[in-house]
């Protein structure tokens, strides 16, 4: 989670400038990700003022992770981001060796929402 020197609560709205010194993604590529991912829409005021909730700083922190941690193309990182929730959690859920008999079935999802990333 991004971490904020602001002093502010942890669900106050933070301008681009805040969320851009927090995550150390710059503010041009914070209104680019705005344009390409539809998911991503922060409050605007007049004047066309940005403010990020705080769901959508976490938003931000995935697409960082997908596109540059990752190596998620911004197509790809899109496609992992309209997949089901549920299926996500379960393909990123901890392996314990407790679970061993269900491994093979995770990796067969995880392979299938890779081909379906790439495909898309």
């Amino acid at each position: 989670m991004a971490e904020f020197s602001d002093h502010k609560e942890a669900g106050a709205l933070r301008t681009i400038g805040e969320v851009a010194a927090a995550t150390g993604i710059k503010t041009h590529v914070l209104r680019y990700w705005e344009q390409q991912f539809p998911q991503l829409k922060p409050l605007k005021r007049s004047g066309g003022r940005r403010y990020y909730r705080a769901e959508d700083v976490t938003l931000v922190e995935t697409i960082d992770r997908l596109v540059n941690r990752d190596g998620y193309t911004l197509k790809g990182a899109k496609a992992a981001l309209r997949e089901v929730p549920d299926q996500q959690a379960a393909a990123q859920a901890p392996v314990r060796t407790s679970d061993t008999g269900d491994i093979l079935p995770r990796l067969k999802m995880i392979r299938d929402d890779l081909k379906a990333a790439l495909a898309a």
